[in-house]
């Protein structure tokens, strides 16, 4: 479904990524893990056509991803994204907040996407809260409002760019179960994350990045237990056994 080659992606004269080749297919989930800075998040909006490349190439379903091409719209409805930070609308509901790709991006009547948008916030738990704005919720409840906004696009597959790092830890779990449920349901996702448990439980794949290239990469419960590059180690070392 989605296919990188050779990418690579400078900001200024700092290289990001120094030639990313991977692949994920429908109904895979692939978690990538790696240092801050490594370049994992680079990689979910290049994706996604938030951010242009330098070289290479990138593609969802045989589309190239060109963030300048007006096909980049139909990439985009596609492919949806849930960021670390929510990006909700304050000043919107949640119900409001969900419904917006439907009825502004895919022109979908309102009364049918109202209905799908209550639907979602019950699939996410948070049906009692279609009325709140997100500065009444918690955070844990404001990132499952983004995630049934992501779903609200009917998307093929949905980037999640370190969906947790921003929640309280008692917050996490009720996120990581929601995200549990689409991987079971056979959602494509592709996950930037630090919460390894959720990785080798729920991954199909891993890719370990460091320094803008993927070090190792395999099945997630062979490279999480048993990591052969000595780099892929000292990393899985030092997240699962703190000092």
């Amino acid at each position: 479904m989605i296919e990188l080659n050779d990418v690579h992606k400078s900001f200024g004269v700092n290289e990001v990524l120094k030639g990313i080749t991977a692949s994920v297919e429908k109904g895979e989930v692939v978690c990538i893990v790696g240092p801050s800075g490594s370049g994992k998040s680079t990689i979910l909006r290049c994706i996604n056509g938030l951010e242009s490349y330098d070289r290479g190439g990138i593609s969802v379903e045989g589309l190239k991803v060109d963030r300048d091409a007006p096909s980049i719209l139909d990439i985009r409805t596609q492919v949806s994204m849930v960021f670390q930070r929510f990006n909700l609308f304050p000043h919107r509901t949640a119900l409001e907040n969900v419904i917006e790709g439907p009825l502004y991006v895919k022109k979908e009547p309102r009364a049918q996407a109202l209905e799908r948008g209550r639907a979602l916030l019950a699939q996410v738990g948070l049906a009692e809260k279609a009325d709140a704005h997100p500065p009444q919720l918690s955070g844990g409840q404001q990132q499952r409002v983004a995630i049934a906004r992501a779903l609200a696009m009917q998307p093929k597959a949905i980037l999640f760019d370190e969906p947790t790092s921003a929640l309280d830890p008692e917050l996490v779990g009720d996120v990581l179960g929601v995200m549990r449920k689409l991987a079971d349901d056979g959602m494509t996702m592709v996950v930037v994350t630090h919460e390894m448990g959720f990785a080798r439980d729920v991954a199909d794949r891993v890719l370990f990045i460091d320094g803008g290239v993927i070090v190792e990469q395999g099945p997630a419960k062979a490279l999480l237990n048993q990591p052969q590059h000595p780099r892929t180690q000292d990393f899985l070392r030092r997240v699962l056994h703190p000092l």
